[in-house]
């Protein structure tokens, strides 16, 4: 087993620094452009599987804590 805490699944090799954001950047960048052209269907898709009604929250809910002054 990978004992290294930061491991998700994808073994990644060490990079230097300016090849990381390089990277990173590109990343961003297509993470960026694939939610502006696919929002309307992320959107729909998560509107169909959400779980919850947030209007039908009670924001006013009693806590067990009261708040601290």
């Amino acid at each position: 087993m990978y004992s290294d805490p930061t491991f998700h699944g994808i073994p990644l090799p060490p990079l230097p620094d300016k090849a990381a954001v390089d990277i990173l950047n590109f990343l961003q960048g297509f993470t960026n452009s694939f939610e502006n052209r696919y929002s309307n269907q992320i959107r729909r898709y998560y509107d169909k599987h959400v779980c919850y009604d947030i209007s039908q929250t009670d924001l006013f809910e009693a806590v067990d804590d009261p708040p601290i002054l």
